[in-house]
């Protein structure tokens, strides 16, 4: 019974805040696969790091537990923000909503395993799991987290210059993390506090950012009709959208503008069914996307091939929709859309500006 009361404190206080931000998404933004793969990630770099740590923290010189106590909060931040660096990279992150799903789930699995592991080798008191489970595991959430919702708001402030957007974040988790480990206050304190703020600090910045999502999906989709509705009257050519595209006449060939035009449409449309999409899923009802989502999706790849590099930064100053078109074709197709090898490239690309 002691054993069982232990690993109850230890594992479930983490998994159901899990649970709780799920449940808050009207959206549904990130995919029960998403979540199950953030977790198993959680276990892989709670592994990573902790092989990481026996070959860095006798280089610190310093005794055992106080260099684990200053190497932990690098090495596990690190191995636990990959993944979410990853998701944030290629696109497969809209809001800050699913950004703090995703990576409450990838610490969750952290806990798991660590938690696991101390309850394997440990024969500890009961008040030991509960600051186990109330404490560091909420801290390994709570901690990515918000990683994953600073990245994710830097990302749409600085598109493509990967150092402005992850380091700030990352800096922040290892610095929550250290302060937990360093700060001399007692274990039943810290977790108290831990209890405290970081879960509201988490809610309230996940009802602000879905009432942010449900704001810009509202406001969005009447736009998008708009323009839809314009590209597709006679009056195009006196907007400053055919103005553009007439200029364009004179740097690209007729095929090509052409193929210019039709990316815009494209792009709005999927733009449409993905905004309706999260609004029907706000109202409890779960759609599945149009057929043709997948044939648009293709279609748009299709068209930025053949207008080229040069053709799309020409289209950049009027781009219809916005930089969250990878993501739209993603929540509509479940595939990647920005090719197989282009999202390291642009990492890599960004991360050197």
């Amino acid at each position: 019974m002691r054993t069982i009361a232990n690993a109850t404190v230890a594992f479930l206080p983490v998994v159901l805040f899990l649970l709780v931000l799920v449940l808050m998404d009207s959206f549904k933004l990130a995919r029960p696969r998403s979540i199950a793969i953030a977790i198993g990630w959680g276990v892989i770099a709670a592994a990573v790091s902790g092989f990481a740590q026996t070959f860095v923290e006798p280089l610190v010189g310093l005794a055992p537990i106080g260099a684990h106590q200053l190497v932990g909060p690098f090495t596990e931040a690190t191995a636990k923000a990959a993944l979410i660096v990853y998701l944030i990279a290629r696109r497969r992150i809209g809001f800050p909503v699913d950004a703090a799903q995703l990576g409450f789930a990838v610490g969750t699995g952290f806990a798991l395993l660590e938690n696991l592991e101390y309850l394997r080798v440990l024969s500890a008191s009961f008040v030991l799991w509960c600051v186990r489970g109330f404490g560091t595991a909420m801290l390994h959430g709570a901690t990515t987290a918000v990683f994953a919702m600073l990245a994710h708001t830097a990302a749409e402030r600085h598109r493509d210059r990967y150092f402005r957007t992850f380091v700030p974040g990352w800096i922040a988790a290892v610095a929550m993390h250290a302060a937990y480990n360093l700060v001399p206050v007692s274990p039943l304190a810290t977790t108290a506090m831990l209890l405290f703020v970081l879960p509201l600090v988490v809610l309230w910045v996940f009802q602000r950012s879905e009432q942010a999502t449900r704001d810009w999906v509202g406001a969005g989709l009447d736009l998008d009709l708009m323009l839809l509705e314009t590209f597709s009257s006679d009056t195009l050519a006196y907007t400053r959208f055919g103005t553009y595209l007439q200029e364009l006449r004179q740097r690209f060939p007729g095929s090509v503008v052409a193929d210019m035009l039709c990316l815009l449409r494209v792009e709005l449309e999927l733009s449409i069914q993905a905004k309706a999409l999260l609004i029907a899923r706000d109202a409890g009802v779960m759609m599945a996307p149009h057929p043709d989502a997948q044939s648009a999706a293709a279609e748009v790849r299709f068209l930025e091939s053949s207008i080229g590099t040069t053709g799309l930064l020409a289209l950049h100053p009027v781009h219809v929709t916005s930089h969250r078109d990878d993501w739209h074709r993603y929540l509509l197709t479940g595939s990647d859309a920005t090719g197989r090898w282009n999202w390291l490239w642009r990492f890599l690309r960004g991360s050197t500006r």
